[in-house]
């Protein structure tokens, strides 16, 4: 499954729809985006776990997705 992570996050970036959606849940709920993130995965096919998810985000280069990975980790 964790080379999943990768290509959701490739899908999930794509798509204005998800990234909004994903936007507004990481607001009110991190750890509850987490779970939409893995839902979504589900339905495309490409499953993947919250920790796979959150070890692939953290390998990012982005500053604004480490940040939200913080976030979701309950650091802010």
């Amino acid at each position: 499954m964790s080379g999943n992570a990768s290509q959701l996050y490739k899908r999930i970036e794509a798509d204005h729809g998800y990234t909004q959606i994903l936007f507004r849940q990481a607001l009110q709920d991190p750890q509850g985006a987490l779970q939409a993130i893995c839902d979504i995965g589900d339905s495309l096919g490409l499953p993947v776990t919250p920790k796979e998810v959150t070890d692939y985000l953290a390998t990012l280069e982005d500053p604004d997705t480490k940040q939200w990975i913080i976030k979701a980790r309950g650091g802010l």
